[in-house]
């Protein structure tokens, strides 16, 4: 297919790499923490732009990424939480469809989960516009892929282990396909060989690692005797009960789960960097555009550190929804730009689309913006505000927030059974009640503003509800 007007004459591949629980201060590049090593990603910041307010549509992984393979707010189609995400339905198209329209081909590798996914459903990369695809479906073992078994044989060992565990097969192309090895490294190499199989035409690569998601301790044993690290054995049903010994494995529990942690973040990182690598020897890195993001904040229970942010995965804290967020494209995205403004996952889509040279009508139904528009021909990628979303929105069912400007508003309801829940099993505190925070000033969001600032108080929940009204009316796309 042909580019279309005032695309460039070579339209440029995409690729959309995820992680999994990747804590907002575990960069080197940052210099927060002295215990990290990403230079991979490091690269893509210097080579590339870096989003310094960009934000996910959830702080859990299920209704996160089915918004980010719409490009829209996921509770248009009522993925609030756990209990109620899926991917959208058909008449939602997703990045896949809408580029494979445009003449793309387009490859799926890695983790899989938008819900209650099983072989043949719409949450199926084949199902939803993948031409090629090796994955596994994380809704079928509580939101994990183990990160070393997965085969039959593994199932008939682990017995009641086995759906916590997540061994069950993988799949490839909507069959099933056993590994016995580091998952990390095959979702690599599957990617790195979907790029050479498509290096002369334009294509979309999603990428999405389940590193660095609990339970980290699950490394090679050459990994383990390098970093001289020991085994640390998955649960065993005769011992004790799951959510007893859950609690033993995570923060603060565990022994050495920081370095386990790094270590998964560490391995996951050299597949990213060898990806980067494979583009230059094949001559693609200035015509590819390379996205990297996670699916919510950094998990505190997995050892992820958010600072400065406050909070974690599952609330609605700075620390749960603000994410790691970088973009490369040489020639079109300045070297080591920093990008103040807010920024989405689901700009994902419609910066590719537009990238791809696709009729803005095709996509003009979402909810992201392009964040191309925030670079012009006179940029010179120093600091600053750029583009980006005026408002954005957040909403669990059970909690909500709202983000104009500095000001961002939260709210969680107290009566809800959920807070105290992840609270006891996940060590988070989503907080209570109304909470108001002006972030050029409080970051770390220390200090409640709301008694002091009933006016903006008033305007932020007006502003919610007004959203909300326009999102259960199916109005789109939205501008408050």
């Amino acid at each position: 297919m042909p580019p279309r007007d005032g695309a460039a004459a070579r339209r440029p591949n995409i690729i959309v790499i995820v992680s999994d629980d990747h804590g907002y201060a575990d960069r080197s590049a940052l210099g927060t923490r002295d215990d990290v090593s990403t230079p991979a990603l490091d690269r893509l910041a210097a080579q590339g732009a870096s989003y310094a307010n960009a934000y996910v549509t959830a702080p859990i992984c299920s209704p996160s990424r089915a918004g980010l393979a719409a490009g829209s707010y996921q509770q248009r189609w009522g993925a609030f939480w756990f209990n109620d995400s899926e991917i959208g339905p058909a008449e939602v198209p997703t990045m896949a469809e809408l580029l494979r329209a445009e003449g793309y081909a387009t490859g799926y590798f890695g983790k899989v989960h938008y819900g209650t996914e099983h072989s043949g459903d719409r949450g199926t990369p084949p199902q939803h516009g993948y031409d090629e695809s090796f994955y596994g479906l994380a809704g079928e073992s509580m939101g994990r892929l183990n990160y070393l078994h997965h085969s039959e044989a593994a199932v008939d060992s682990y017995g009641e282990a086995a759906f916590p565990m997540a061994v069950q097969p993988l799949w490839e192309d909507g069959e099933p396909a056993e590994l016995e090895g580091f998952l990390t490294d095959e979702i690599g190499a599957r990617a790195r060989t979907f790029i050479s199989d498509h290096a002369g035409e334009p294509f979309l690569a999603t990428v999405a690692f389940n590193a660095v998601h609990n339970f980290c301790w699950q490394l090679p044993p050459e990994e383990l005797a390098k970093r001289g690290l020991p085994a640390y054995e998955d649960w065993n049903p005769g011992e004790s009960e799951y959510l007893d010994w859950y609690d033993g494995a995570i923060s603060p529990h565990l022994e050495n789960g920081r370095a386990y942690y790094l270590a998964q973040l560490e391995l996951m990182d050299a597949q990213i960097g060898q990806i980067l690598d494979h583009l230059d020897e094949l001559g693609l890195a200035e015509d590819t555009l390379v996205v990297y993001t996670t699916d919510n904040g950094g998990s505190t229970c997995n050892y992820g550190v958010n600072e400065p942010l406050r909070g974690t995965k599952y609330t609605l804290w700075e620390g749960g929804i603000r994410v790691p967020f970088l973009a490369r494209w040489s020639g079109r995205i300045p070297a080591g730009a920093v990008r103040g403004g807010l920024a989405s996952s689901m700009d994902i889509l419609p910066t590719a689309l537009a990238a791809a040279g696709a009729d803005p009508q095709a996509y003009g139904h979402v909810d992201g913006l392009d964040l191309m528009a925030g670079f012009g021909a006179d940029d010179d990628g120093d600091s600053g505000s750029g583009s980006g979303h005026e408002t954005l929105h957040w909403d669990c069912g059970w909690q909500w927030a709202v983000r104009r400007g500095d000001w961002k508003l939260s709210f969680v309801d107290a009566t809800s059974p959920v807070p105290d829940s992840i609270r006891r099993v996940e060590h988070a505190d989503p907080g209570s009640g109304f909470f108001l925070a002006n972030l050029a000033r409080d970051e770390s969001e220390t200090t409640n503003l709301a008694a002091l600032e009933p006016s903006v108080v008033a305007e932020l929940t007006a502003l919610h509800e007004q959203w909300r009204t326009a999102i259960d009316a199916g109005v789109s796309p939205v501008s408050v």
